[in-house]
């Protein structure tokens, strides 16, 4: 069985598609929902998403699940390994940036002072 780990990185479509499953959503609204917590950096049209979905879920990253009031539409909806992928995602993503800070914040005094 796959450990959470060995799905990183992400790329940064299939984060912010983990991401916008924090709720159950059909596909239209991923894509919109994607736009907006990118604020509109990432942009996915159908083939992109749903080519992503579907391989998401062949991972068990995802799964397709039923909204009774919206049975006409595919939902999709983050599994348990899911999950723990987004959380170590978001983990390392923290760290890579974290590390960098003093180095970064350094570099912009030395250009400062030149």
């Amino acid at each position: 069985m796959k450990q959470p780990e060995d799905f990183l990185p992400l790329s940064q479509a299939t984060y912010y598609i983990l991401l916008s499953l924090r709720v159950k959503r059909h596909g239209y609204g991923i894509m919109q929902d994607v736009e907006e917590i990118s604020q509109s950096e990432v942009k996915m049209g159908p083939g992109t998403l749903y080519g992503a979905l579907g391989k998401l879920e062949k991972q068990q990253v995802i799964q397709k699940v039923t909204v009774e009031s919206d049975e006409r539409r595919k939902y999709y909806a983050l599994t348990e390994l899911g999950k723990q992928v987004l959380q170590k995602e978001y983990i390392r993503l923290r760290s890579l940036v974290n590390n960098a800070t003093d180095i970064i914040e350094r570099l912009e005094v030395e250009e400062d002072g030149y």
